[in-house]
């Protein structure tokens, strides 16, 4: 970009610049601009989101900037006939529209490939993209379950900080949700290690080598895929300030903890017909004083539990604030 360019056109109105991580050289110059009274253009800017980027943009736009998080598709944005689909598919547009399965696989197969040969470098990633790809799929057998870095480092024959650092990576590139635990005070031990999950399902399952319907059905992680695909349209369409989930030692678990001012939501996901009243959610409510306890499951009827619990149709979710 060059600025003031004998014979260019001003920059007015809304301009849009595309795959910004290719230019970080460009935050600096677009301060200035930005900076001009009156201003006359707004900048949208676009691209993949790293870890540096995210903090060149912090630094050199403060105060002057808002950041929009933009994932794949979501069951607001598709027919309601398509969520088997974008539950196996993922979210990512041109898998969840390809032709067929075929075609879906080989672009979430070539999509992992080029953004840990490619992108990830670009962004200044000095990991093997081999020794990255292993330890994603290892990631993928921990989805919907607290992480312990020690049995990966020992699969992987590195230190606990060096996979750390490997799945601080993932998150930043959005590609792994870290879902903190909340801490009440409570004369329980309660897990302090966050839970992970892979945030496409799509890419859960190119990494977990499922490449049917079928497959899927019978895999010993589907509770576990759909746990994940739940939260994460959860996390669209249900307003909150921040989301955890809460377990103890002694077994009693919510599967997410959405905080929307000083209320508590919590959200158990279960891929049942006819979802229950479990203990865990007896406990959570007693514990933890919610507000209330949301059950999402595949079903289509919305019904109360109990008192305070509701069963919730994950179909319900195209619209938000339907929990």
């Amino acid at each position: 970009m060059v600025v003031n360019e004998p014979g260019s056109r001003p920059l007015e109105g809304l301009v849009v610049i595309d795959e910004v991580q290719r230019r970080p050289d460009l935050f600096p110059i677009l301060r200035v601009l930005v900076d001009r009274r009156p201003s006359p253009a707004h900048f949208l800017i676009l691209g993949s989101a790293s870890g540096d980027l995210l903090r060149q943009t912090s630094e050199s736009l403060a105060g002057r900037s808002e950041r929009i998080t933009i994932g794949g598709f979501s069951l607001g944005e598709v027919e309601a006939s398509g969520l088997q689909d974008l539950w196996r598919r993922g979210g990512f547009p041109l898998s969840y529209l390809a032709a067929t399965e075929t075609d879906s696989l080989s672009w979430r197969s070539e999509f992992i490939q080029t953004l840990l040969e490619r992108d990830l470098p670009q962004w200044g990633v000095r990991v093997p993209a081999t020794a990255l790809r292993r330890f994603w799929t290892i990631v993928a057998h921990y989805h919907g379950h607290t992480w312990n870095a020690a049995d990966p480092a020992r699969t992987l024959g590195v230190s606990d900080s060096t996979v750390r650092r490997y799945l601080d990576l993932l998150t930043d590139a959005f590609m792994v949700r870290q879902l903190q635990p909340w801490h009440a005070n409570l004369r329980k031990r309660q897990v302090k290690a966050p839970k992970v999950y892979v945030r496409d399902s799509g890419l859960l399952h190119q990494l977990l080598g499922i490449d049917t319907a079928k497959a899927l059905m019978s895999h010993p992680k589907l509770g576990a895929s759909w746990e994940g695909f739940a939260i994460e349209q959860v996390l669209v369409a249900e307003p909150h300030d921040e989301a955890f989930f809460w377990a103890t030692h002694q077994g009693a678990e919510i599967d997410l903890l959405l905080r929307r001012g000083g209320r508590l939501l919590g959200v158990e996901c279960k891929r049942t017909d006819a979802p229950r009243v479990t203990p865990s959610i007896k406990i959570a409510l007693a514990d933890l004083e919610l507000d209330r306890v949301a059950v999402v499951y595949p079903g289509e009827r919305r019904y109360p539990l109990a008192d305070r619990v509701e069963a919730v149709p994950v179909s319900e979710l195209v619209e938000r604030g339907r929990l």
